[in-house]
């Protein structure tokens, strides 16, 4: 039976992880390690100032009190008795399109996978405060996804950002394959005064613009589309290697 190895930067208790992990018992063994407390945004940070703790809740359910990357890594290293099939991280309360991707604990945690050679996906879902969570749409797909996976394979050092619409399963349009759009905000940054008029910062929030190309993430995504867009762990940009071979050799 295939192993598949569920986290998330939500943290434990939240329900998109729990209902992913309902979902994917449909197709293996599942092995769940996720954060004590939610680490939305901690990128691929790895907690190497103290020592982690692990506390198992019940069978084949752990968490750490470290970051996403720390759950993959102590699971992999010390708490699997086998390689997983496949690793899927999510089902993240958020969209991860553009320029978040970078920050994302959801998709750091599919990275983290893939440098072990794990078959990896990062799932997510946008959220508003006003609206109910389809996480069974995200589930849905999920399942689709991991079956085709644990069958084909991904390509070397390549995992899965999964973006699916807040949509109950029938009125999702469909399936594409895109690439990463580019999404910035506004007004990010927001100061704050303390009791005693100390002037602070708190980061988050803004006005999101992105650009409007068809086959971005972003795009498909508000389209009612499921978007699937290839990561490559080789971030070397090599059009500008090969410019800078020819015209900066006198460095």
């Amino acid at each position: 039976m295939s192993l598949i190895l569920v986290t998330n930067d939500d943290g434990i208790y939240s329900e998109g992880l729990r209902v992913l992990a309902e979902a994917m018992q449909q197709v293996g063994e599942v092995v769940v390690v996720a954060p004590d407390r939610e680490r939305s945004a901690v990128s691929h940070a790895l907690t190497m100032h103290r020592p982690l703790k692990v506390e198992s809740l019940d069978h084949n359910r752990y968490t750490v009190n470290g970051t996403p990357t720390d759950c993959v890594v102590v699971a992999i290293g010390k708490l699997l008795s086998r390689k997983p099939s496949v690793l899927v991280s999510g089902i993240n309360r958020g969209a991860n399109l553009g320029d978040d991707i970078g920050y994302s604990g959801t998709v750091s945690a599919a990275i983290e996978g893939t440098l072990f050679g794990i078959p990896s996906l990062a799932i997510s879902i946008p959220y508003e405060d006003s609206k109910q969570i389809h996480y069974s749409t995200a589930a849905h797909y999920t399942i689709k996804l991991v079956r085709r996976v644990l069958k084909e394979g991904l390509p070397p050092d390549t995992l899965l950002n999964v973006n699916v619409p807040n949509l109950p399963a029938q009125m999702v349009k469909g399936v594409v394959f895109t690439r990463q759009g580019k999404r910035t905000y506004e007004n990010a940054i927001h100061e704050t005064y303390d009791p005693w008029g100390r002037k602070h910062y708190w980061i988050g929030g803004g006005t999101p613009s992105w650009e409007d190309r068809e086959d971005t993430d972003i795009v498909a995504l508000m389209q009612g589309f499921v978007s699937i867009t290839p990561l490559h762990l080789d971030m070397t940009n090599y059009e500008a290697l090969s410019i800078l071979k020819q015209r900066w050799r006198e460095l």
